[in-house]
């Protein structure tokens, strides 16, 4: 199945995967819109409570709600103070991005942990997580679909230059509950593995009611394993991984051939030396040799950290977005020949 919604950025396009460091939503916002093809509405988990990728998707959720206990966030019957944390703390970063995307015409990013995600970290209120129970990750699946109708409708309204929404589907969670190496709340197990049929129509939710809303949907997974195959059948326009933690090859084959557009992390998230761009950017062109794909699709691909800048210096987190736009660059001259 090709992308629901195709992604057709700029060449030389750049990106990040969400969140930066330190609280200052103002400076975040003008660090990832200087990124060019693709800015991002920036998360910033460094707030506390609610900043978080977790909370971050309480703001956007609709008739769901969560507070935070000792064990982590668990659903609640009602938006108390966590959730409305999360609200405000979205708000103060679209205010944030509002006030400094004055004039902005292009693309922009958002991104929002994704429905496995949450049923594998949030708790219901008397049980287990919510991977447990088939009804609530039917109900985490429709409410973040509802949800993010709303959201990229607000985000439309502020920001009237846009010409097309992405959303990312943070789904760093997911190759663990393919295989059922999710820990149970107590820890003392693991949850049983959910049937790839059955998350693949979880996805599929968000994903076709973002693209009948003329939204393409991104899925960023920063661990190994990558169900590439499963995305791609679900529709997904972008694929957002750790180039260290590629594996085989050969299922990108089907996916980039479609039109799938590769979201390469190859510039540390956290503090280290950077490579250089051509350092950065030969697992990329690896890649492009092994699978025999035209020099011509290197245009497309988006440089990303492997992962959040969160845990990284603000300096670093500068750095690497340059980085990314150099990356970008050397690959779209290799495209040229």
């Amino acid at each position: 199945m090709p992308p629901a919604l195709r992604l057709d950025l700029p060449p030389a396009s750049a990106s990040g995967v969400g969140s930066l460091p330190g609280t200052a939503a103002r400076e975040a916002a003008a660090l990832a819109l200087d990124l060019p093809g693709l800015p991002y509405l920036p998360e910033l988990p460094a707030r506390g409570p609610g900043a978080d990728m977790i909370g971050r998707a309480f703001a956007v959720l609709t008739e769901l709600y969560a507070s935070l206990a000792p064990s982590g966030w668990r659903f609640d019957d009602r938006a108390g103070r966590d959730t409305r944390r999360a609200i405000a703390y979205l708000g103060e970063d679209l205010d944030a991005l509002e006030e400094r995307a004055q004039g902005y015409a292009g693309a922009l990013k958002l991104q929002v942990a994704g429905p496995w995600t949450l049923a594998a970290s949030v708790e219901l209120r008397h049980g287990d997580k919510a991977l447990a129970d088939p009804g609530a990750c039917r109900d985490i699946a429709a409410s973040l679909a509802d949800g993010l109708g709303g959201y990229t409708t607000e985000v439309r309204k502020r920001l009237s230059g846009l010409d097309r929404i992405v959303v990312q589907l943070d789904e760093p969670m997911l190759p663990a509950v393919l295989r059922g190496s999710v820990p149970t709340a107590s820890g003392f197990g693991n949850l049983s593995a959910v049937e790839p049929a059955v998350v693949e129509t979880g996805l599929r939710v968000p994903v076709q009611a973002l693209a009948a809303a003329g939204v393409s949907t991104v899925v960023h997974c920063c661990a190994a394993e990558v169900p590439v195959g499963l995305l791609h059948r679900v529709g997904v326009a972008g694929l957002g991984v750790d180039m260290a933690l590629l594996g085989d090859p050969e299922p990108w084959g089907e996916f980039l051939e479609a039109s799938g557009v590769l979201f390469a992390g190859v510039v540390p998230a956290t503090d280290a030396q950077l490579p250089s761009p051509a350092t950065a950017v030969q697992p990329v062109r690896e890649l492009w040799s092994r699978l025999g794909l035209p020099a011509a699709g290197l245009a497309g691909v988006i440089p990303v950290p492997t992962c959040g800048l969160a845990g990284a210096s603000i300096a670093h987190a500068s750095s690497a977005a340059a980085r990314c736009v150099e990356a970008a660059d050397l690959l779209t001259e290799a495209a040229n020949g």
